[in-house]
């Protein structure tokens, strides 16, 4: 018989989630910066990607609020998924790997439905779903506990 490992402890899954959902729009922003041209493109794309999100909210508008509400709820959602399903060993492979499973969701299939999401690279802001699921791991599970 296998036995559950024990939960993660709830302040680290609030600051997993916190630190995951503030650093994990690194490698869109990073290559809006190198392809965009500047730190304009990508201060552009970060505004444009946070006005995209806040569409999933009804009546379906962009806005940088709404986008800022959508992404920590949405955020928040995840982080509590990978809580309850990361295994310790391996997290952070896992937690990438968890990371492109939600990505392919979030925007391959809900995402796609909306045209703001849908003008977005995909493949930048797939690899931000990646690094969300690792960071998310890497802090969740720090100092082994």
């Amino acid at each position: 018989m296998m036995s559950c490992a024990p939960a993660r402890e709830r302040r680290r899954v609030t600051e997993a989630t916190l630190f995951a959902a503030t650093f994990s729009g690194v490698p869109s922003t990073l290559h809006a910066l190198v392809v965009g041209g500047g730190v304009r493109a990508a201060g552009l794309y970060v505004r444009d990607a946070t006005r995209a999100a806040g569409t999933l909210l009804p009546p379906g508008r962009p806005g940088l609020g709404r986008g800022a509400i959508v992404h920590l709820g949405v955020s928040a959602i995840c982080g509590e998924g990978l809580a309850r399903t990361l295994p310790r060993r391996r997290s952070v492979a896992w937690g990438a790997a968890a990371g492109l499973g939600i990505g392919v969701v979030n925007i391959g299939l809900i995402g796609r439905l909306f045209p703001a999401i849908r003008a977005l690279p995909m493949i930048p802001q797939l690899a931000d779903h990646v690094a969300y699921g690792a960071l998310f791991a890497v802090v969740a599970d720090r100092g082994g506990g």
